[in-house]
């Protein structure tokens, strides 16, 4: 909930979609049942996470410092 959170307070979404998908994810108890997530609203999480570049981190190769 936490990257809605901060999804909603970069206005990548509407209070109406982070109310949505809240609720959504509050009620699924799979993963796959928050795949079945409704197309609006899997849109709207998907280009919220584009824009925040939230996959940056995974696509970046892992840092052996040790410092």
């Amino acid at each position: 909930m936490k990257t809605i959170d901060e999804m909603l307070s970069l206005k990548l979404l509407t209070p109406d979609q982070h109310a949505d998908i809240g609720a959504w994810v509050a009620h699924a108890r799979t993963p796959e049942a928050i795949m079945q997530m409704p197309a609006p609203l899997w849109r709207s999480l998907e280009l919220a996470s584009v824009l925040m570049d939230f996959d940056a981190d995974l696509q970046q190769p892992p840092s052996f410092d040790h410092e």
